[in-house]
């Protein structure tokens, strides 16, 4: 498919020298994996919407600081079950957690299209980061497992540098970390809020992975959409840059 926009149609073609790259639901299907544990978890699939809610409060504030990766998760579990209506003492938050993360875990996979483009962009000789808003460790273990992780220059991660996306300061860490410049640098992502505009107000090229064009949101100006991996490399080659 060809990738849609208007906003860069006028620029000069520019070298571009880095890609940047979210990681969850952009190159492994986080939420299939999630959705998947959950619906064990509670025996249905209605209590998704509720789940995604308290997770973005609650994984908000761990990358504020306020507490660990693990406590978020115990956190964020007891608050979920009380929203449907179970208190739960600590021991069964806990044991109900670790059961929903084992069924997450065995169900990471990535997208079909994920590493063509890698091997693609490595083979284009374009330096590549990782850009998460995650946690530290368990997000570095979840790019080790599904054979990631040999891809990446770089790995900036929200809950490591203490802020998350849309700051510019986590797209500009990248830039550093790779040594070029945001105008040599496209960052990808499934949320066009987070990833896409935040890489646009940062000085990069934003574009936005609109996976199957269900999203009802629309791109501004200054922000490319593509439906799959498999467009970037034409909208690099051909749209963006004039030095690969």
């Amino acid at each position: 498919m060809t990738p849609v926009l208007s906003a860069f149609t006028t620029r000069a073609a520019v070298e571009i020298r880095a890609v940047c790259l979210d990681i969850d639901d952009t190159l492994i299907d986080y939420d299939g994996s999630a959705r998947t544990a959950l619906t064990a978890l509670v025996g249905h699939d209605e209590a998704w919407p509720a789940w995604q809610r308290t997770t973005d409060e609650h994984v908000a504030r761990a990358i504020s600081g306020e507490f660990d990766y693990d406590t978020m998760r115990w956190e964020r579990t007891k608050a979920f079950f009380a929203v449907l209506g179970e208190h739960l003492d600590d021991a069964e938050v806990r044991r109900r957690e670790d059961s929903r993360l084992a069924v997450m875990e065995r169900s990471w996979r990535v997208f079909d299209d994920t590493l063509p483009l890698l091997d693609w962009l490595r083979e284009s000789g374009i330096k590549i980061a990782a850009v998460t808003n995650a946690s530290g460790p368990r997000q570095r273990a979840k790019i080790a497992a599904v054979g990631l992780s040999e891809f990446f220059d770089r790995v900036v991660i929200a809950g490591e540098l203490g802020v998350a996306k849309p700051d510019p300061v986590i797209f500009h860490t990248a830039c550093l970390d790779l040594d070029v410049l945001p105008t040599e640098t496209v960052h990808v992502g499934d949320r066009l809020d987070l990833d896409a505009i935040g890489a646009r107000d940062a000085g990069m090229h934003g574009v936005w992975l609109n996976r199957d064009g269900l999203s009802d949101e629309t791109a501004p100006d200054g922000v490319w959409t593509i439906n799959s991996l498999a467009d970037l490399p034409e909208l690099l080659v051909c749209e963006l840059a004039d030095g690969l």
